[in-house]
């Protein structure tokens, strides 16, 4: 039976979950994704996107529910074992790219390898760092500082170091929305080559759904969000 990388069940989430009043951004009654898909999550602004991201990456913690991921109940283990889960085993490609703007392209890539050992463990980096590079057409800029690059470069950046030592799962919070049709058409079928190598597990959130034609499954935010 195939597993599954991410479970939600009756999930109720609030920014003062200490408060039973207070409103609720996100109440799912089930969410699941399994290993290796590759799913398309819409929903336009404000309707808790970037907040389920956070739960599911084990930034925000949750009182009411079960939030499993990658097999662990997200409830039941500390935050610093949130924080080594997300480390090891989790690549996340932001809207606003968070690259380190005194570092070259290659230094910030690799960057998840050295604050987290074991991302890195049983693999050369350094090579498959010099790989993603290549594939993603940045050689001729391997040394540059990212303030150097385009934004469409930048973005490429962002995805290989996401995708530096293996992670099981990809999360992509709206990463396409800086750039123009032609570097989003370019920066979807790297990402989508990647993920026929490796088969990750990629949670994709978009609010366009021109981009729903790249993937396997489309869930509506608002349709399973019950707020």
């Amino acid at each position: 039976m195939t597993q599954k990388s991410i479970l939600v069940k009756d999930l109720k989430f609030s920014y003062n979950q200490k408060d039973k009043n207070a409103p609720l951004v996100l109440s799912i009654d089930e969410l699941e994704i399994l290993n290796g898909e590759k799913v398309f999550l819409y929903g336009p602004s404000g309707h808790g996107k970037s907040t389920l991201l956070n739960i599911l990456a084990g930034v925000l913690e949750v009182k009411n529910g079960l939030v499993e991921v990658l097999g662990n109940d997200l409830h039941a283990i500390s935050q610093g074992s949130r924080d080594h889960l997300r480390g090891e085993n989790v690549g996340y490609i932001f809207q606003i790219f968070n690259l380190i703007p005194y570092l070259n392209i290659k230094e910030n890539i690799v960057l998840p390898c050295l604050i987290n050992k074991l991302r890195a463990e049983g693999i050369d980096f350094h090579a498959q760092a010099d790989e993603l590079i290549k594939t993603l057409g940045l050689s001729d800029h391997a040394h540059k500082n990212v303030t150097d690059l385009s934004i469409g470069q930048q973005q490429r950046v962002a995805a290989a170091r996401a995708l530096i030592g293996n992670p099981k799962l990809i999360i992509a919070d709206e990463p396409t929305s800086s750039l123009d049709e032609k570097n989003t058409s370019e920066f979807m079928n790297l990402l989508l080559s990647e993920w026929e190598k490796r088969k990750f597990t990629l949670v994709f959130v978009s609010h366009d759904t021109n981009l729903k034609k790249y993937f396997q499954r489309t869930i509506s935010l608002p349709e399973i969000n019950k707020i």
